[in-house]
């Protein structure tokens, strides 16, 4: 009896996850930072994983050129501890949040991971007005004995080259 629960319980070969699972994946991880759920959100990321928002170009090294955002899992830990301080003064009052994710694709298996592609809309709602941002998720998702889980994100926006506004929410 105890092989079948660890069985049940064991991590599935990157093979064995089906694009429907990873769909969900997907939105259920851009539902948790549509509604400022971010310790569910947090929970989503491997202990390796890296979040990347590049600037500038969407190929550039980051240890090199300046990122948006270039975080390992600590630095995704501290931005979710600094959310809840409520001293994070560009989220007050946080964003309205919602995003359309369209196109995911798996774009093959490296390792452990699985590499897939997903094209977003993102709608933010502030008191300067409403902004969209567009563009491109990558991920790599493994699976773990608890589901699915991130190792990496790379947002390229669609204007990664030209000035941002503030992004003091998670995209």
């Amino acid at each position: 009896m105890a092989g079948a629960t660890e069985q049940a319980t064991a991590a599935r070969s990157p093979e064995e996850v089906t694009l429907e699972e990873i769909e969900q994946f997907i939105y259920r991880e851009a539902r948790y930072a549509d509604e400022h759920q971010y310790d569910a959100w947090e929970a989503l990321w491997t202990d390796d994983a890296i979040y990347w928002v590049p600037a500038g170009a969407e190929d550039i090294d980051p240890t090199k050129h300046v990122s948006v955002i270039y975080d390992n899992r600590s630095r995704i830990a501290t931005r979710v501890k600094q959310y809840h301080t409520g001293e994070r003064y560009a989220q007050t009052p946080p964003s309205r949040l919602r995003r359309v994710i369209s196109n995911i694709e798996i774009l093959g298996i490296e390792g452990d991971d699985i590499r897939v592609g997903a094209n977003f809309m993102l709608a933010e709602c502030r008191a300067r007005g409403t902004t969209f941002w567009a563009g491109r998720y990558e991920y790599k998702l493994r699976p773990t004995e608890d589901g699915l889980r991130m190792s990496f994100k790379k947002v390229v926006l669609v204007d990664h080259d030209q000035p941002l506004y503030t992004l003091g929410f998670l995209i």
